[in-house]
């Protein structure tokens, strides 16, 4: 059942000795003189009956196993698994009309050959109507199965929220430094339910947890269910703390409601296990475009990024601070909507309890208030930004180091290359506008990620005119 060609064969196999093999060999010469025979059938008629019995009886066994066994993974496979139970039920009605009206006109004419009749229309009817509901219903992963990536991106599609493959000295993920320690390990095995979600596979994993692909079964909606392990933490106090950043996390990130950020559903725990409901995406992320070749045209890069520093200008108005973005948490969908993924460790900006000698986020994208420990606001979001600015337009990050030590002290203390030095073809006003927002001291940057948005749109409409 692992293979879909093994299964598909099976049942193709199953459902020809159903529907031919009894009426082939029940005409041999050989099977006329078996003295061997039931309900008064002739030895050859038994012998085709038992063939079709056998048949139909595999095709009942393999239609239950597959819908038992078959993943629904929100595509191709979910659309077999609602239809294999009517599908073969009609196949069933059909064999089995077919071997009475061959074998058994005598139980058809004791019956009543009108009821009969009647009786199959309506099993054939209902058994119909079972499947166009079944279609209709699973028609959403018949689509999805059929998708194809944007032909602007040339690259797979991508259906998690969260991608965590990034080089060693660039991508590794700091959670608490000094008086912090780490997250607690993820489990290793995926909980069959979470609250009212059924859990489908892994999606990935991200700064707090295992990401789901999960299914609520109420309204038949896909979601991704971003989740974290509670039962490693053995202090109490230790336990409440990260609870309540967990919850916290989704209260916060729930209440934003904005074209371009990621769309929180629901919120629980499960047996020990925190986890938050939220929009599943299909798209490509920006880290597909964050290396040569594959580098975008820049007005396409300025024009994503404005969009971004709105979505995130719109979320600091709310309080919230993201605190990890980066080309991994940016996604352009199949829709060439922009969405900003994982507030994993986005914070109230007005949480009183802000704690020190924490570092949260990934170390390349980091400000260097981030670095200090010290509290963080909008403005460290818009370094961030620029950061994922520098690596979009040139194919590499501003800072770059062989360990995360040096990294670090590079962002807090090293100037960033000139963009003109690496990309001469671009207007100087965009080097003008990276600068400001690669600013070591957050006092002289944008204030506002709205202001960084303003002058990436006007940077463009400039050179369009």
């Amino acid at each position: 059942m692992t293979h879909a060609s093994s299964w598909a064969f099976q049942y193709l196999f199953a459902a020809l000795i159903a529907l031919f093999a009894g009426p082939l060999l029940g005409n041999l010469p050989g099977t006329q003189s078996i003295p061997f025979t039931l309900f008064g059938l002739s030895s050859g008629q038994t012998i085709r009956l038992l063939i079709e019995a056998t048949g139909l009886a595999m095709l009942g066994w393999l239609c239950l196993r597959a819908f038992r066994q078959m993943p629904d993974n929100g595509r191709g496979f979910s659309f077999l698994r609602q239809l294999v139970l009517p599908v073969t039920t009609l196949l069933m009605v059909i064999a089995a009309d077919k071997t009475l009206r061959a074998l058994g006109q005598s139980l058809i004419d004791h019956f009543g050959s009108t009821r009969y009749s009647v009786a199959q229309a309506v099993i054939l009817t209902l058994t119909g109507l079972w499947i166009t509901i079944a279609w209709l219903m699973s028609l959403d992963a018949l689509q999805r199965f059929f998708s194809k990536p944007s032909a602007s991106t040339g690259h797979t599609e991508a259906t998690t929220l969260i991608e965590e493959t990034h080089d060693v000295h660039a991508e590794e993920e700091i959670q608490e430094q000094e008086k912090g320690t780490g997250l607690p390990n993820a489990p290793n095995e995926p909980p069959t339910m979470l609250g009212r979600y059924k859990v489908l596979k892994e999606l990935g994993r991200g700064s707090m947890g295992v990401v789901y692909l999960g299914k609520d079964p109420t309204i038949q909606r896909f979601v991704a269910i971003k989740t974290m392990q509670l039962d490693a933490i053995d202090d109490a106090d230790k336990l409440q703390d990260v609870k309540a950043r967990f919850f916290r996390e989704a209260e916060s990130t729930g209440r934003l409601s904005h074209p371009n950020i990621v769309t929180i559903f629901d919120a629980g725990e499960e047996q020990d296990l925190g986890y938050i409901a939220m929009e599943l995406l299909q798209g490509t992320t920006l880290k597909e475009w964050s290396r040569k070749p594959n580098l975008m045209p820049f007005p396409k890069v300025i024009s994503i990024l404005a969009t971004v520093a709105e979505a995130m200008d719109y979320a600091h108005q709310q309080g919230v601070v993201h605190r990890d973005i980066k080309p991994a948490n940016i996604m352009v969908t199949n829709d060439d909507v922009v969405k900003i993924m994982d507030f994993g460790i986005a914070k109230m900006a007005s949480f009183s309890k802000t704690q020190t000698n924490i570092v949260m986020g990934t170390p390349t994208y980091m400000s260097p208030e981030q670095i200090a420990g010290k509290k963080v606001d909008g403005r460290s979001d818009i370094f961030s930004l620029g950061v994922v600015m520098f690596e979009l337009l040139t194919g590499r990050p501003p800072f770059m180091a062989d360990n995360v030590s040096a990294l670090l002290f590079a962002i807090a203390h090293n100037p960033h290359p000139s963009l003109k030095a690496i990309r001469p073809d671009l207007p100087v006003l965009l080097k003008t506008i990276l600068d400001r927002a690669l600013h070591k001291d957050p006092v002289h940057r944008y204030r506002r990620a709205g202001e960084f948005a303003t002058e990436l749109r006007a940077c463009v409409a400039d050179l369009a005119a």
